[in-house]
């Protein structure tokens, strides 16, 4: 139903410098595997093989990691090293990558307005690969897909934070539709601690509706002078229907310090008990 995910991936990645001075944040390992491999995985399994990425300066390496290496693999071919290459390879065998550069890194919905070129007139995902999201059962992305089949409308995934932390994130305010799901009826852009009107934080996901780019283009500058996806989506609430789903699993926040070191531990915990740490 949705084919394709978009991945703005144009940041300087400063909290972790001097790591991402010339490394692209999105290619920092958990474990043995980049930040931006584990995204494009979750978009495969909810069924989008088209992605498309909006990329900067200084992001090669992004592009590289998705296509062969043939010294690399002729050096390996035939060791138990070459068995590390079959998740990369079967997304290369699955999905088609395209990319294009946001000159100027003026916010969150600057960049989507960037990937318009390559999404073209049709609904379609965006995951954050700071965002690392670990679904209950099924991938984050695949119960919004879900979701989507039966709304059609544009859709942003929220998790519950403390009320300390709203300074942080968009959060939305709305009226509850079913379980788990509330219909938006605004957003506000990092609302200082007690002003916020939920504790519903926008996180990394979102399945947004073409008509997403119309508004992109005839907004004005919003907080810090940046164009923003939520007021974005603001002017899509007046118009029609767009939902906060409170999805099902566990987000690390692999753009803080904190949520890297835990996203490492979990995943390395994993491979343990699975035999086979590295």
């Amino acid at each position: 139903m949705i084919k394709k995910c978009l991945f703005p991936v144009a940041g300087y990645g400063t909290r972790f410098l001097p790591a991402t001075k010339a490394m692209p944040k999105e290619m920092m390992p958990i474990v043995n595997k980049p930040l931006i491999q584990y995204g494009v995985q979750e978009a495969m399994e909810a069924g989008m093989s088209q992605i498309a990425f909006v990329t900067g300066r200084r992001k090669r390496a992004i592009e590289d990691h998705f296509d062969r290496t043939y010294e690399l693999e002729d050096q390996i071919s035939g060791t138990k090293a070459e068995k590390n290459l079959e998740e990369i390879r079967l997304l290369m065998q699955t999905c088609t990558f395209s990319y294009t550069r946001q000159i100027q890194m003026k916010g969150l919905g600057d960049a989507i307005r960037t990937g318009e070129t390559l999404i073209g007139n049709q609904p379609f995902g965006v995951i954050l690969a700071d965002d690392l999201c670990i679904g209950d059962e099924r991938p984050v992305l695949l119960q919004m897909v879900e979701i989507y089949a039966k709304y059609q409308c544009s859709i942003v995934a929220v998790e519950e934070v403390s009320p300390q932390e709203t300074e942080k994130y968009g959060i939305i305010s709305g009226k509850k539709l079913e379980d788990r799901l509330f219909i938006v009826e605004s957003m506000i852009e990092k609302p200082p601690a007690g002003e916020a009107p939920s504790n519903h934080a926008i996180i990394g996901r979102y399945i947004l509706t073409p008509d997403i780019f119309e508004n992109l283009r005839n907004l004005p500058p919003g907080r810090n002078g940046e164009i923003q996806i939520t007021d974005a989506l603001n002017v899509q609430a007046k118009k029609k229907m767009v939902l906060g789903f409170q999805f099902r699993g566990k987000r690390f926040d692999c753009g803080r310090l904190e949520g890297f070191v835990a996203a490492t531990n979990h995943f390395f915990d994993l491979m343990r008990a699975n035999g086979t740490p590295h």
